[in-house]
């Protein structure tokens, strides 16, 4: 296969679009995460608790019975813990 791509200008050339495309994502990429920190620095400015809303956050990802079943477990272990 690696000598095809050397051989072939068509597969070398396939190859450098892949590689454009995700360094141009990997660029957006970073652009998104740095606008996701300048919104948790506001949100902190403002007084919020960012760690509080990365909880909420990661919570929201989750449907509903997946949540309910992790509280569920959280609150045995407590219990088991004498934490509850």
């Amino acid at each position: 296969m690696a000598a095809d791509v050397a051989e072939t200008g068509v597969a070398a050339e396939e190859l450098k679009q892949f590689v454009e495309r995700i360094e141009r994502l990997e660029e957006e990429k970073a652009g998104i995460a740095g606008d996701i920190k300048d919104v948790f620095a506001e949100l902190k400015g403002r007084g919020f608790d960012s760690k509080a809303v990365r909880s909420i956050l990661r919570i929201r990802k989750k449907d509903s019975d997946e949540r309910k079943e992790e509280e569920a477990i959280l609150e045995l272990y407590m219990q088991a813990l004498g934490m509850a």
